[in-house]
């Protein structure tokens, strides 16, 4: 069974060390690979690997299985986890702007329709969180969704009983300067999730802003 810790941070590529760097990229090329393995490809003690490898774990970027092979103390191998493949270069977005390109150069009004049923799709799932909240816990609740969604969301109160939305990061940024429906279906999606509330986008990634964030206002104060 594969064992890694929970609750760890999420660190960045350029996060660590160039040494531990190349523990990573010895598991990249192999999948798997025992301490002594890691450390005849790139050079450096297998004790030297170790004490790579403990907070590898510990942020975790890299998990291990026992392997059990006659008599003495168990060996381990090491791989990446999810959190670490993600580190790694992903042409995503190219791809999927791609597709969609090709898609409205045989269809435009299909394209609308794809970009209308996600929302929807998102629409249908933040209503069933939201339900029976009240309105400071519906803002919370869409922040927290957002934030899931990979935009790094988070909100703030303002003493006039309004709220601040922002996105940190936009999760779909190779698509969104792409495509202009990509943003307007983002507005319409917190709109119809959250129709007891007048939300407007303040500032806009995409226009040059560092993020994008939205008021939220009651429509009855």
């Amino acid at each position: 069974m594969w064992s890694a810790p929970s609750g760890a941070a999420e660190p960045t590529l350029a996060s660590v060390s160039a040494a531990a760097r190349e523990v990573l990229l010895a598991l990249k090329k192999r999948g798997e690979a025992r301490a002594e393995e890691i450390a005849e490809a790139i050079g450096i003690t297998p004790s030297g690997v170790r004490q790579h490898l403990t907070p590898l774990r510990a942020e975790g970027l890299v998990t291990y299985r026992k392997i059990h092979a006659g008599p003495g103390r168990p060996k381990f191998a090491y791989r990446l986890t999810d959190l670490a493949e993600d580190l790694f270069p992903k042409t995503y977005h190219e791809l999927t702007n791609e597709l969609l390109e090709h898609l409205e150069e045989e269809d435009p009004e299909l394209l609308v329709r794809i970009f209308e049923r996600r929302r929807q799709r998102r629409v249908e799932a933040a209503r069933k969180r939201l339900a029976g909240k009240t309105f400071d816990e519906k803002v919370a609740v869409l922040a927290r969704i957002l934030d899931e969604d990979g935009y790094f969301a988070d909100f703030e109160g303002r003493p006039d009983g309004t709220y601040l939305i922002r996105e940190q990061n936009c999760a779909i940024w190779g698509v969104a300067v792409r495509y202009g429906l990509a943003c307007s279906t983002e507005l319409e999606f917190l709109q119809e999730a959250f129709p007891e509330a007048q939300i407007d986008r303040v500032t806009h990634k995409v226009a040059g802003a560092y993020v994008c964030a939205y008021e939220v206002r009651p429509l009855v104060l």
